[in-house]
């Protein structure tokens, strides 16, 4: 209802949209490692984070705050070489974003998005905001509309929830107003709960910058909020599954790409997952408890189940499929995954129209499921 009583798109073409993943900076403290230069924000970090990203069929990358001068977006700090950057992601079929202040980017709004376009950066995420009057939605709206005519997608975090902007300007492509990963840099109370109450409340708004993707995964006993060694609360299967029980156009890699390369066959499974789809079927679920949804891509469905800190059995029944044979790609909780979040299981199904199938979710978890049709 909020999207559909939105005004209509603003925008003529829209070709030059693209939704995607994003490897990100601050969550993993620019905190890689096995190199021969010293991690932070600086040009050696970045073609790191590209390499991670170009390997790994991952579109963006952004350089979040400290490229430039918090209070100047037009002066890039001299540890950071951006036309290089941007010359090094295009080679690599990677883009490039940048992290922006609303007040700095407002200032210089017009310069500011004239320059970096021309550079060959492709959008802008901006952050604190935090507030909704008049004024602030006013600079929603012109920056949605300035940044369109420059071809720029915006991310607005620090951002209130959305109201159907998205809808008549497409080119703002995610909204935080969310207690996303970021919260779990401290000592977060309980994000399983959170996570299963988002997709019940703040998801039917609109799409969310939760910015998933934790790699090291803690029960509730051995959670730590550390914020340069970040970990989840729930299991390593409770964050794939985000991937596709949150609606998130763009959506983030938020690990250090050293975590996901050391877990390469997560990474294989998450880079398999769109971020946008065709169709959605809420299969089963109770607020502040657990969820299950199923998403269909080019006739591939995704599966996506996740709890809250109580240990609980699913039964999935596979009606939503089309008549034929399937194959599933499962990722789901091991059986020590309560003990230790990082424990899960990968395994290949067949499934069918008919089929039920029991999965068992440990305290904090979830599962993930790729689902192709058979062709004989």
């Amino acid at each position: 209802m909020v999207y559909k009583l939105a005004s209509p798109c603003r925008i003529n073409d829209t070709s030059w949209i693209k939704p995607g993943k994003l490897a990100w900076d601050y969550w993993n403290a620019w905190n890689i490692y096995g190199v021969d230069f010293r991690a932070g924000i600086n040009t050696n970090t970045y073609l790191y984070y590209i390499d991670f990203a170009a390997k790994n069929g991952i579109e963006y990358v952004l350089l979040d705050e400290g490229w430039a001068e918090s209070t100047d977006i037009m002066k890039v700090v001299p540890e950071i070489d951006l036309p290089y950057i941007i010359r090094y992601a295009r080679l690599k079929g990677v883009s490039i974003l940048l992290w922006g202040g609303w007040l700095p980017l407002s200032q210089k709004m017009d310069e500011a998005l004239e320059h970096y376009a021309e550079l060959g950066v492709k959008g802008f995420k901006v952050d604190f905001m935090d507030r909704d009057d008049q004024k602030m939605v006013n600079f929603y709206y012109r920056l949605a509309q300035k940044a369109a005519e420059h071809n720029l997608i915006i991310d607005f975090h620090g951002a209130y929830k959305p109201t159907g902007l998205q809808r008549t300007y497409p080119n703002v492509i995610n909204f935080e107003g969310v207690y996303g990963l970021e919260y779990l840099k401290g000592d977060y109370p309980d994000m399983p709960f959170n996570d299963v109450t988002i997709p019940y409340i703040r998801m039917l708004a609109g799409p969310v910058d939760y910015t998933p993707g934790a790699m090291v995964n803690a029960n509730k006993e051995s959670y730590r909020g550390i914020h340069s060694i970040p970990m989840s609360q729930g299991t390593r299967a409770h964050q794939v599954a985000l991937y596709v029980v949150f609606e998130s156009p763009l959506n983030m890699l938020a690990d250090s790409p050293n975590n996901y390369m050391k877990e390469q066959e997560t990474t294989d499974f998450l880079r398999q997952i769109p971020t946008v789809f065709d169709q959605t079927v809420a299969l089963d679920g109770k607020v502040g408890e657990y969820a299950v949804i199923a998403r269909e891509k080019s006739d591939i469905w995704y599966l996506g189940a996740i709890t809250n800190w109580e240990t609980r059995e699913i039964t999935i029944d596979f009606s939503f499929l089309k008549e034929g044979n399937w194959q599933m790609e499962l990722f789901r909780d091991g059986v020590n995954a309560d003990r230790n979040g990082n424990d899960y299981k990968r395994e290949v199904i067949n499934v069918n129209i008919n089929s039920k199938i029991k999965v068992s979710l440990a305290p904090g978890g979830g599962m993930a499921a790729i689902i192709r049709k058979i062709n004989h």
